[in-house]
C-alpha cells in the first residue's frame, strides 16, 4: 500500500462542484500548452459543467485531510461505463489515489453489471497511462481519436460477468 493512502477517503461528490473544477484545472494546467484551447476548456470543466456531469452519472472525490485532492466521473454508454474527468492534484500524486478512484469506479460498474470500462486519454499523460495499464486497461482502436484537435486514444478494461444471485 503506498505511503499516505490510509488518510485518503473516497466518496460520492455532493456540493463539491467548485472544488472539483479547481482540481481539474490545477491538475491539467501544467499540460495546457499541449492541448488546443478548446480541448483544455473541455478537460478543465467549469463548476456548471461539473453540475451537468453530476446529472449524467456518478462523480467521486478523493479527500486527504478533508480536502478534495482528486476526482473522477463516469457516464453510462449502454453496457459500458465511460470514465471521464479523472484528475489528481500534483501535490497528491504518487500516493495511490488514482488507483483508489479506479477501484471505486470498477466496484460501481460491477454492482451495476457493466461489461466494460472505457476511457480516452492524451498520449502525453504518460503517468496516467501507466496507471491505467497497471490496473488492467488496454489500448483500443475505438474512438474518439481527438478532442477539439488534441490527439486522443481509448483504453478498455473488460469486466468479468457478474455472478447472479440464486
Amino acid at each position: 500500500m503506498p505511503e499516505g493512502i490510509s488518510n485518503i477517503q473516497i466518496r460520492m461528490a455532493l456540493e463539491d462542484t467548485a472544488a472539483i473544477a479547481s482540481v481539474l484545472y490545477q491538475s491539467f494546467a501544467e499540460y495546457k500548452p499541449l492541448y488546443t484551447d478548446e480541448a483544455f476548456a473541455a478537460t478543465a470543466a467549469t463548476s456548471d459543467q461539473i453540475q451537468q456531469r453530476m446529472s449524467e452519472g456518478p462523480v467521486w472525490v478523493a479527500l486527504q485531510n478533508e480536502t478534495i485532492v482528486g476526482t473522477v466521473s463516469a457516464v453510462s454508454k449502454g453496457h459500458d461505463l465511460y470514465i471521464r474527468g479523472m484528475a489528481i492534484l500534483r501535490t497528491a500524486r504518487g500516493q495511490g489515489i488514482g488507483e483508489l478512484l479506479l477501484n471505486e469506479i470498477e466496484s460501481f460498474a460491477r454492482r451495476q453489471s457493466y461489461q466494460r470500462l472505457l476511457l480516452s486519454t492524451t498520449p502525453f499523460l504518460t503517468r496516467a497511462i501507466r496507471l491505467y495499464e497497471r490496473t488492467g486497461f488496454r489500448r483500443s482502436s475505438e474512438g474518439p481519436q481527438d478532442l477539439c484537435g488534441t490527439p486522443l486514444f481509448s483504453m478498455v478494461k473488460v469486466l468479468p460477468p457478474s455472478v447472479q444471485r440464486q
